[in-house]
């Protein structure tokens, strides 16, 4: 039952405001849904590899055991009818994938929850960031805001004011550390644990320091969410003041990984001053406020182009992200300059926190303000 493929995400029925996030909304609807020996299908992870777009259009594959084989095309519908029948849903896509009823994860990927096939200790297994103080996420509604960018001169801004700052990067997929850092071969092991990079006084952290860079990644959700967990959890990243964790651009399983992790302090929502970049913010900061992950504040990226003569141009629109920030009740953490050289710079792997440029002074003031919101 698809939806019109222009209805809002959130919206207004029967005098009840939906304002709980699709993805989290469609997870929900999916987990009604029982397999032939009664668990349901989300819990028991039979779903993978589910988004749910800013259009409504939803995808998930349904994997399939062996011994319900013959009940997949009933399973799939069933799952394919629960969830186009969320508000807001505009089209579902859904293939089933058959497996054998116990199946072996490949040697060299350690199963879901050890992509990396690492041999751990029960302490090693136990240990969750627990000298870590705090976790902050940084997060964008969409990609190309330089959402990763800011997260890494973040990072190096409170290095370099005296805090052990970590940085994980969480975007699987396309990781962009080693570029940002200047980075690059691959992480040592030690004591069953992965060791971290260093770089500009931050420990770096990414799955670009754990596989080919030529290799691409097939795998589907439950691999990218163990990956993310191993990222955190199997990393020697030994006493930090603060963690910046890079997520990947949108709201996705890895950020509900995140958040069911329950270390997050914080999330920190990077925009561009744009009306498409800040319906994207509203989702997000809705994601995590339903989660009950405290929203540090909203920053506003690439706010304007300073010419050589001291003139202001805003080339995205001025103010959009300190306008939605107040319009959702979330502290507004200030606005960024675009600076050409910044994107040199990142290209470089020489972040300009770290440099004698104005762009150090900016992250200096915001890592100063995110500090003050997390008693940092």
């Amino acid at each position: 039952m698809a939806r019109n493929a222009r209805a809002p995400l959130f919206q207004e029925k029967q005098g009840l405001k939906l304002t709980e996030p699709l993805l989290i909304r469609v997870r929900n609807a999916l987990s009604a849904v029982k397999r032939p020996d009664g668990r349901d299908i989300v819990t028991s992870g039979a779903v993978q590899a589910l988004t749910a777009e800013p259009d409504g259009r939803v995808r998930f594959a349904l994997e399939i055991s062996g011994d319900e084989q013959r009940a997949a095309e009933t399973l799939l519908a069933a799952a394919k009818q629960a969830a186009g029948g969320v508000d807001g849903v505009a089209s579902v896509s859904a293939v089933a994938t058959a497996h054998s009823a116990s199946p072996k994860p490949p040697q060299s990927r350690g199963g879901h929850d050890n992509p990396f096939g690492l041999k751990r200790t029960p302490e090693v297994q136990a240990d969750a960031l627990g000298d870590v103080k705090a976790v902050i996420a940084v997060a964008s509604g969409k990609g190309g805001v330089g959402k990763s960018t800011v997260a890494a001169n973040l990072a190096v801004a409170f290095a370099r004011a005296g805090h052990r700052t970590g940085f994980l990067d969480g975007d699987i997929y396309g990781p962009s550390a080693p570029t940002l850092f200047g980075v690059s071969g691959k992480a040592a092991m030690a004591d069953s644990k992965i060791q971290p990079m260093d770089a500009h006084g931050v420990s770096v952290m990414s799955i670009g320091f754990l596989v080919d860079p030529e290799q691409a990644l097939a795998w589907r959700g439950p691999m990218v969410t163990g990956a993310l967990r191993q990222l955190m959890r199997d990393v020697a990243w030994g006493p930090l003041d603060v963690l910046i964790i890079d997520t990947p651009p949108g709201t996705g399983d890895a950020h509900l990984s995140l958040i069911q992790s329950k270390r997050l302090s914080g999330a920190v929502i990077v925009s561009t001053p744009q009306e498409m970049a800040l319906a994207d913010v509203r989702r997000g900061v809705e994601l995590f406020r339903k989660t009950n992950v405290p929203i540090i504040g909203v920053v506003e990226n690439m706010a304007w182009l300073e010419t050589p003569d001291g003139e202001r141009n805003y080339l995205f629109g001025e103010g959009g992200a300190e306008k939605a920030a107040a319009a959702l009740g979330a502290p507004f953490l200030g606005a960024l300059p675009l600076y050409p050289d910044l994107r040199v710079a990142s290209d470089a792997g020489e972040p300009l926190a770290a440099d004698d440029h104005p762009a150090a002074d900016d992250f200096a003031a915001l890592a100063k303000k995110i500090g003050a919101a997390i008693g940092s």
